[in-house]
Order: C-alpha cells, then sequence, then structure tokens
C-alpha cells in the first residue's frame, strides 16, 4: 500500500467530501479522537500562523495544522486552512483550505481533500459532543451567535442530536444574515418542530438559553456573566467572544488541549493565561485571583474528570485540533474509496 500512495495522490472535491460525509457519525469521530487525544496517542503539533492585510485592508490569515492519531494504522497528515474576512463582502465564503494526509511508512503525502466542509463539519461536531457531555438538564433552547456557514454546519449535526429542542434564537450583526439563516432552515427546523426566531440583540439570544454557541469573527468579548441562566453551557466556537468575567466565574471551564490554548496569544484564554488570570490543569497558581482550567473534553470522555454543576455555568473553549480533521479526513478517505469517489493523479 505505500508503494501505491507513493506513486498516486487521491483528490476529492468539496461536493465528493459532502457526500462521504452524509455516511459519517463525525460526532463518534470526534468523541473517539477526543479520548485518544486523552490517552496520549496523538500528536498535536503548534500550529503554523501566517497573518496579513490585504490590498483592501481587511485581516487575513494561514494556518497549517499538523497531526497524528496514533494506533495499529497511524494517520498523519495536516490541514491548512485560510480565512479574509473581506470574502463575506465579495460573496464567498470566508475560509478555504485544503487536508492532506501522509503515508505513515514512507511519508509521502497520497490524499488531498478539500478542507473547509470537513473543519467545519470537526468543529459542529465537537461542540456537539460538548453539549452532550456537559448540558445539566435537557436543553429546550438554543442561542446561536452568528448566522454563517459554521452557523449552518451546527445547526445540521445540532438539532437531530437534542430531542427535547424546542427553540433556537439567532442573532447576527448583520441582520439579513440572521433573516437568511430563518429561510435556509425554516423547512428542516419546522420538521423537528424546532422554532427559529431572529433577535435584534446578543443579549436577547443568550437569556434563557441552556446552551450558547457563538460562532462569530470578532475579536473583542461582548457576553456578560449577567446574562447567563444557571446551568448553561457556552460552547466557546469563535473563541473571543466572552468576556474574561464569564470566564472567571464559570464553575467549569473546559479546553480541548491546554497547550495550544494558552500558546495562543491572540484568543482570550491565552490573554488571560498571559495577564495571570488562568492556568492549567496541572500548574501552580499565578495568584489568589487566578482561575484555574478544569480539565481538557478528553478527561471528561475517559472519566478522569469531575462532572458540571448543574447550577454553575460551563464554559467548554475547543481551540480546534488538527488530530481531528486528520482523523475526520481519514474516514472521509475511506468512505470515499468505498463510493468510487475521487480523482487519481500521477505523482
Amino acid at each position: 500500500m505505500s508503494l501505491q500512495r507513493s506513486r498516486e495522490l487521491t483528490y476529492l472535491t468539496r461536493a465528493e467530501v459532502a457526500q462521504a460525509l452524509r455516511e459519517i457519525d463525525a460526532v463518534e469521530v470526534a468523541a473517539d479522537t477526543l479520548r485518544a487525544h486523552a490517552l496520549g496517542t496523538t500528536v498535536v503539533p503548534d500550529e503554523g500562523y501566517l497573518g496579513w492585510s490585504t490590498p483592501d485592508g481587511h485581516s487575513a490569515r494561514s494556518l497549517n495544522m499538523p497531526g497524528l492519531v496514533g494506533g495499529a494504522s497511524p494517520i498523519v497528515g495536516t490541514k491548512i486552512i485560510n480565512a479574509s474576512l473581506g470574502n463575506t463582502m465579495r460573496g464567498i465564503p470566508r475560509a478555504d483550505g485544503l487536508t492532506l494526509l501522509f503515508d505513515a511508512e514512507t511519508a509521502h503525502p497520497y490524499a488531498l481533500m478539500d478542507a473547509a466542509l470537513i473543519s467545519a463539519t470537526r468543529t459542529a461536531a465537537v461542540s456537539a459532543v460538548a453539549v452532550e457531555s456537559f448540558a445539566a438538564r435537557p436543553v429546550h433552547r438554543l442561542g446561536l451567535i452568528g448566522c454563517g456557514a459554521q452557523a449552518s454546519t451546527h445547526f445540521d449535526i445540532l438539532v437531530p442530536r437534542l430531542p427535547d429542542l424546542q427553540e433556537i434564537r439567532l442573532h447576527d450583526q448583520h441582520p439579513a444574515a440572521a433573516e437568511a439563516f430563518l429561510e435556509r432552515h425554516r423547512e428542516a427546523a419546522a420538521a423537528s418542530g424546532v422554532r427559529l426566531v431572529v433577535t435584534e440583540t446578543a443579549e436577547e439570544t443568550v437569556r434563557g438559553a441552556d446552551v450558547v454557541v457563538p460562532v462569530t469573527t470578532v475579536t473583542e468579548g461582548y457576553i456578560r456573566s449577567e446574562w447567563l441562566r444557571p446551568g448553561v453551557v457556552i460552547v466557546h466556537v469563535s473563541l473571543d467572544d466572552l468576556l474574561p468575567e464569564v470566564v472567571l466565574g464559570a464553575s467549569l471551564v473546559v479546553v480541548d488541549d491546554w497547550e495550544l490554548v494558552r500558546s495562543d496569544p491572540r484568543r482570550l484564554l491565552g490573554r488571560m493565561y498571559r495577564e495571570g488570570l488562568l492556568y492549567g490543569p496541572a500548574e501552580e497558581s499565578p495568584g489568589q485571583h487566578a482561575k484555574r482550567v478544569d480539565a481538557t473534553m478528553g478527561d471528561f470522555l475517559t472519566q478522569a474528570a469531575p462532572k458540571p454543576d448543574p447550577e454553575g455555568v460551563t464554559v467548554v473553549n475547543p481551540f480546534g485540533m488538527s488530530v481531528q480533521d486528520i482523523a475526520l479526513a481519514d474516514r472521509v478517505l475511506t468512505v470515499s474509496n468505498a463510493l468510487g469517489l475521487g480523482t487519481r493523479l500521477p505523482r
């Protein structure tokens, strides 16, 4: 197999990746990978980050995120995901990229596929794991802040897994985006018995919600502690929406990988670490006012951590691990091969 992989490259288009993903339980893949990470059978190096300003003044960046999932048949690869905040004004997706898989024996690349859909699916799948792990009561109301592509993927994955869901409140700083989301998902929501409600403010979306999922592009926090009901789970997907007071006042703070979180100076929890306000599960407190990160998601899945307080606030901060994308890409390739998808490119 290694010799064959060295001689050709399998390329999967976005449509082919989408077709394969319909045959895969992405939430199961996400949970399995989190367990593997907690058990120490993965390798997650620091990501490579390149940022710049586009000629029209928008922020853009490129991330290179390699990873390895160990086992009898190791999965090795990297995800290159790029984004420009100006893309939405051009009518194209904010983020796009490619995922590559490498042969564990020869280290040669043998598969190349669209990364954006895998990344979005992985993100929503990890959110589903968070909700199912930490929700202290049945989820009746979900708050979605930001109504772009990530919100749609979260809708597709979360709604079928929340049998008690009655209402989704939607907010976007661009009201037209929220209305478009409502129209796009109205029929599917109605079929599941779920009301979609567009709100004027983020506060309206958060207040009374059992689960809050911000999927925005903001770089300054705005969600306040006083907005949150007891027992709420905040899946902090876009990483900068919370004010520090929410993290400091939470009864439980969970990350996917503390090393990734603390090494990043751009995101909220990394900044709080540098300010001496936050420290990791196995670290000494830097001061009496510092908040401890309780554990990783994998710790909870492997029964190595305490359960959440049903009257407290749980903050789940999934930074995004490359091994999640690599594991899902490997499953996509397996299904694609079975379905006869993909183009074989000679090397």
